[in-house]
C-alpha cells in the first residue's frame, strides 16, 4: 500500500497550490533582540548567542536580528562580535539590527558595519497607531521627518532598510499610506508590518496585507518586500504567520520558543515545523531544530514545557497501552514511516527525534516488553509481570532507574 493511501489529508483538500507560488519565503530570527526583551529572559552569554546564530544558519533562516546597538556598550560589543563571527565563518545568514528612528541608533549600526566589513540591514522602527500617537504626543509631520532622516542616513552608507511600523495592525490606512510611501521614496527595501500587541486575526491580516501590496503596486514598487512580525497575545502567533504568507508577506519574523514580551512572539520553530509539513520548505534540513530550541532554552533560562511541540520531552513519548501497541505493531511490519506516524501528526524522524514508549499506570504488557527489548533485557514473563505490577500500583510513568531496580530484584 502506498504511503499516501494511509493518511487522508483534509488539510490539502482545497489548498492545492503552494502558499506563495511566486515568492520565496524568507525568515528573520528575532530571538536575540525582540526575544530577550521578555522580563523573564536572561540575556544570553556571547558564546550562546554565537551558537544560536550558527544554528540559525544551519536551519536555513535567512536573516538574524543580532541586537539593538543603540541600547548601550554591551549591546554594541555583542553585536560587533556576532557580526565578526558571521563574516569570519562565512555563515549563510544575513545580519540585521534594530534601531529607533534616531540618528544615534542608525549611526551605531553604520559604525559596526564599517568596522567589521559586513552589510547589516537596518530595521528602523516607529509607532504608527493612533493610540501610540496620542500617548506619545506625536504628530504625523514629525513622524515622517524622523523616518525620512533615519532612512536617509542608512542609505547614505548603502545599508538596506526595513521600515518597521509598530502596531501596524491597529493603525489607520490614511496614516500608513503616508508613512509607507515616505519610507519607500527614501529608499526602504522592505516594509515590516507589525502585530505588536498580538491584536490581529487572519481576517485582519488579509485586509492589511492586501492594502499594503496594493499601495506598493500603486507606487510602482512591487519589488519592495513585505515582512510580517507577529506576537502571540491571543495565541494566534504561529497560525497568523502562516496566513500572512498566504496573504502576501514574503519574510516572516519569529523567535525560538516564541520568547518575547508579555506572552511572547510567534514561535519561529513551530512556524518552520508547520511549513515543512506543508511541503513549503523542501530544501530546509530541520534536523537541528530541536537543538536550536534547547540551546535557546538553556541560554535564556526559559524552561521547555514537556509538552512543547517537537522539542518538549513528551513530544514523541507515550505510555498508553493502546498507543504503544499500535506503534509496536507498525515497527513489526518493518515500516519506519508507518511507526513514525501511526500516533503522531509530526514525524519524529524528520526532525532528528524518534518515538519513545514508556511504562506507566496506563501501560500494558506490550509497553514493558518493548522497553526491555530496547535496552537488551530479556522480557521473561516474571520480569514483565513485576514491572507491570509496579507501574499499575503507581500514578505516573516510571523512570528508567525505577524499572531497572525492579528488573534487578
Amino acid at each position: 500500500m502506498e504511503d499516501h493511501d494511509l493518511i487522508y489529508d483534509w488539510n490539502s483538500v482545497e489548498k492545492v497550490a503552494k502558499l506563495s507560488p511566486k515568492r520565496r519565503i524568507q525568515f528573520l530570527d528575532e530571538t536575540l533582540r525582540d526575544g530577550i526583551q521578555s522580563p523573564s529572559v536572561i540575556d544570553p552569554k556571547l558564546e550562546d548567542k554565537l551558537r544560536l546564530v550558527e544554528l540559525a544558519a544551519d536551519l536555513g533562516i535567512d536573516t538574524m536580528d543580532i541586537g539593538l546597538p543603540g541600547a548601550g556598550k554591551r549591546a554594541v560589543d555583542d553585536v560587533t562580535a556576532i557580526a565578526k563571527h558571521i563574516k569570519t565563518n562565512k555563515l549563510a545568514v544575513k545580519a540585521s539590527c534594530a534601531a529607533r528612528t534616531h540618528q544615534n541608533d542608525i549611526q551605531a549600526i553604520i559604525d559596526i558595519s564599517q568596522a567589521v566589513g559586513i552589510e547589516i540591514e537596518v530595521l528602523c522602527f516607529i509607532g504608527s497607531s493612533p493610540i501610540r500617537q496620542y500617548a506619545e504626543d506625536w504628530d504625523l509631520a514629525r513622524m515622517l521627518k524622523l523616518s525620512a532622516d533615519a532612512i536617509d542616513l542608512a542609505r547614505k552608507y548603502n545599508l538596506p532598510v526595513g521600515y518597521v511600523t509598530e502596531d501596524t495592525t491597529r493603525s489607520r490606512p490614511e496614516i500608513l499610506t503616508k508613512m509607507f510611501t515616505n519610507a519607500v521614496e527614501r529608499g526602504a527595501s522592505r516594509l515590516v508590518v507589525c502585530d505588536t500587541v498580538g491584536h490581529a486575526t487572519p481576517d485582519g491580516i488579509k485586509n492589511l496585507l492586501k492594502f499594503t501590496r496594493n499601495l506598493l503596486d500603486g507606487c510602482g514598487r512591487p519589488d519592495v518586500g513585505i515582512d510580517w512580525h507577529g506576537h502571540n497575545d491571543r495565541g494566534l502567533g504561529v497560525v497568523n504567520a502562516i496566513f500572512a504568507i498566504e496573504y502576501g508577506a514574503d519574510r516572516i519574523h519569529g523567535t525560538a520558543l516564541g520568547i518575547g514580551e508579555r506572552v511572547g512572539n510567534a514561535a519561529l520553530d513551530q512556524i518552520l515545523l508547520n511549513l515543512k509539513l506543508l511541503g513549503e520548505l523542501p530544501d530546509h534540513d530541520l534536523t537541528k531544530l530541536v537543538e536550536w530550541c534547547k540551546t535557546a532554552s538553556r541560554a535564556t533560562g526559559v524552561s521547555l514545557h514537556p509538552q512543547y511541540p517537537l522539542a518538549g520531552d513528551d513530544a514523541f513519548r507515550t505510555a498508553t497501552g493502546v498507543h504503544a501497541a499500535a506503534i509496536i505493531k507498525a515497527e513489526k511490519k518493518g515500516d519506519a514511516w508507518l511507526a513514525d506516524r501511526i500516533y503522531s501528526g509530526v514525524p519524529a524522524g524528520m526532525f532528528g527525534k524518534e518515538q519513545a514508549i514508556e511504562v506507566g499506570h496506563y501501560s500494558g504488557e506490550s509497553n514493558v516488553i518493548y522497553w526491555l527489548k530496547k535496552r537488551g533485557i530479556e522480557p521473561t514473563p516474571e520480569v514483565v509481570a513485576r514491572v507491570l505490577q509496579t507501574a499499575k500500583a503507581g500514578n505516573r510513568v516510571l523512570a528508567d532507574d525505577e524499572i531497572l531496580a525492579v528488573v534487578k530484584q
